[in-house]
């Protein structure tokens, strides 16, 4: 589809700077823009570029003053990124724009299907689904029975949701992620072995969510497994049986939270954090990447690092301390020696 900057700017409620009738197709970055495509300009690091780009429409910042020539038509906005966030979002959607039942796919006769859904090829819908209006269901998902997905949530392909899981609105999960696999119960024997603890739960995941691709999120031993509102989580995370994580919580990637955990509201976990568990987290908690968790966090909004972490402060501190051991060994090694001589004397 074509876009002519007038439209642009009536969209980004910006005013067009040049030719009102230039049309673009593509978005593009600015130092790689060819004609036809639209671009930003942001980060004052990159305005060289638009004295070179080929882009025909370029979005800028209102207050933007060129200093050399430049051939694009420019559209004035109050917030250049966020103006071309925008686009990028109704770019998405329209991507997304699927509707209709590909074929060869399975939906049990007692599914329940909302108005403008799209099943693509290969999807499994299992007995008494139910998904909501405008939902993308892609190739080889599978629902199993009882799931519900709620309206404008898309499931990428290869998902796996295992049966009673609940999917709230406007939710996306990303290729290959399983949601309601079992959590890790295991019973010790007397003779060494283990009985497994039937998982009889299931996951809830409210709306707004996102979770990347390869992550799992285990059903609850009984209960449920809880994702609340606003959640973003990265790619390859685990999250196990029972855990909660409060609403506008971001995960980054190859975290893992064990099991009966509970993670607070607005908390900001780094790549590679390890939690255990039973134990809570406070609102608002941030941690450091790399990190190792062993114990609950009662204050809200503090800072934690290491392994087993401290607060960042403290954590800081011995940083430093360590990063001098080299040099204090060395001083060790003098005195040691100074002392040797005077006692041979």
């Amino acid at each position: 589809m074509q876009f002519t900057a007038q439209q642009i700017g009536i969209l980004l409620n910006g005013i067009v700077d040049g030719d009102p009738e230039v049309t673009v197709n593509q978005l593009a970055k600015i130092e790689e823009a060819s004609p036809g495509s639209l671009s930003f300009l942001a980060n004052m690091k990159y305005e060289p570029y638009l004295y070179q780009t080929k882009a025909s429409i370029v979005i800028v910042s209102s207050d933007f003053n060129p200093t050399a020539p430049f051939t694009s038509t420019l559209i004035r906005v109050k917030d250049a990124y966020s103006a071309f966030s925008i686009l990028l979002d109704q770019y998405d959607k329209f991507k997304r724009d699927k509707v209709g039942i590909e074929d060869p796919s399975f939906i049990h006769p007692s599914a329940n299907l909302g108005s403008d859904v799209y099943v693509g090829a290969f999807a499994y819908i299992g007995a008494n689904v139910k998904i909501g209006n405008n939902s993308k269901i892609y190739p080889q998902v599978y629902l199993g029975d009882n799931v519900e997905i709620g309206d404008n949530s898309t499931i990428f392909p290869g998902v796996k949701i295992y049966y009673d899981c609940k999917i709230g609105a406007n939710v996306t999960i990303h290729s290959s992620t399983v949601i309601g696999s079992d959590g890790f119960g295991f019973a010790p024997q007397a003779d060494g072995t283990y009985t497994k603890v039937s998982q009889i739960g299931n996951v809830i995941i409210e709306d707004g969510v996102e979770i990347g691709s390869n992550t799992s999120i285990d059903r609850a031993t009984m209960g449920s497994t809880i994702i609340r509102k606003g959640v973003k989580l990265d790619n390859l995370i685990q999250l196990a049986h029972n855990v909660e994580i409060g609403a506008n919580t971001v995960i980054a990637s190859q975290s893992g939270v064990s099991g009966s955990t509970k993670i607070g509201e607005n908390c900001v976990v780094g790549g590679q954090v390890g939690i255990v568990g039973h134990i809570s987290l406070a609102k608002g908690t941030q941690i450091q990447g790399k990190s190792g968790i062993s114990r609950s966090i009662d204050e809200e909004g503090t800072k934690w690092a290491g392994a087993p972490a401290t607060t960042y402060n403290q954590h800081m501190r011995t940083q430093v301390v360590l990063n001098r051991l080299p040099e204090l060994e060395r001083r060790i090694e003098q005195l040691e020696l100074t002392l040797r001589q005077k006692d041979k004397e």
